[in-house]
């Protein structure tokens, strides 16, 4: 068994020294216009290829050129033969359809030119700078409750911590939610991620208060605040994707916008808006 442990990277070796044997010489002058098959006189072109493959899931992409290949080249051929085969049954909603698949594609090369030039290192740097570097410290908070069913059980439940009893005991013992075993520890969290009854107290509260009932969705609260601390900001790769998206969407809606405002566009008017759902004026 020792010795077949081996034999992997020899294997490796070899199937890569025959992939490359195999594989054919690129031609001197290959270029988009590259001829790589024919279907009845019509050209299917390497730049083709290269667009289709672009256009695959990641895991096919991945694969090598040599095993694509064929597979790809064969895909396109038949794709001809029933683009032939079809050209002459077009209908008025085929036509439509190719329309709006040209606009659509056309449109989105023209943002995704955009945002490549919109969104990069630089622009994340300085809008994370501009959010957080001079921003005041966001507050955190850390509370406890106890969740019960009806607003009568969480009165009686404030009036026995109002009268000296431990809250983390009654949590234990008395609350529903899946905080109970920790003496109902929330632990820490920020505005935005409890629901807005439950903050809403929580930002009125002094740290060592009890507050309540609150109805939420769940049913009744008693709150009790902990303590507070001011939460450092992000680090710049953990609100990375969130800032790109940001830029994204700005530039987007400030270039679609902008050029809306120069075209000279004429709506017309009196168009029936049920019209909408008839597909038969596909077909007139």
């Amino acid at each position: 068994m020792a010795t077949s442990a081996g034999f992997g990277p020899i294997l490796a070796m070899g199937l890569a020294l025959s992939l490359a044997l195999s594989a054919p010489a690129r031609a001197e002058g290959e270029n988009a216009e590259t001829v790589v098959a024919t279907v009845n006189g019509a050209d299917i072109t390497l730049g083709q290829m290269i667009a289709l493959r672009s256009t695959l899931p990641a895991q096919y992409q991945q694969l090598e050129p040599d095993a694509l290949y064929k597979g790809l080249l064969e895909q396109m051929i038949q794709q001809e033969t029933l683009a032939q085969q079809y050209a002459g049954k077009m209908t008025k909603r085929d036509e439509i359809m190719l329309q709006n698949e040209r606009r659509n594609y056309i449109s989105s090369a023209e943002l995704q030119g955009l945002v490549n030039g919109a969104v990069t290192d630089a622009t994340i740097q300085a809008a994370y700078d501009a959010k957080y570097k001079d921003a005041a410290p966001a507050t955190e908070y850390r509370a406890s409750h106890i969740l019960v069913a009806t607003e009568q059980e969480a009165n009686d439940l404030k009036a026995q911590i109002d009268g000296g009893a431990d809250f983390a005991e009654l949590a234990k013992t008395k609350s529903t939610d899946g905080s109970a075993a920790s003496g109902g520890d929330l632990g820490w969290f920020k505005t935005g991620m409890m629901v807005k009854p439950f903050e809403d107290a929580v930002l009125t509260m002094k740290p060592g208060e009890v507050a309540g009932p609150v109805q939420t969705q769940f049913g009744y609260h008693l709150i009790k605040l902990v303590e507070t601390r001011d939460a450092a900001p992000p680090a710049l790769d953990e609100v990375r994707e969130e800032i790109a998206n940001e830029i994204q969407s700005k530039a987007i809606q400030d270039h679609v916008t902008a050029l809306t405002e120069k075209a000279t566009i004429v709506r017309t008017d009196g168009i029936d808006p049920k019209l909408l759902v008839d597909e038969t004026i596909l077909t007139k």
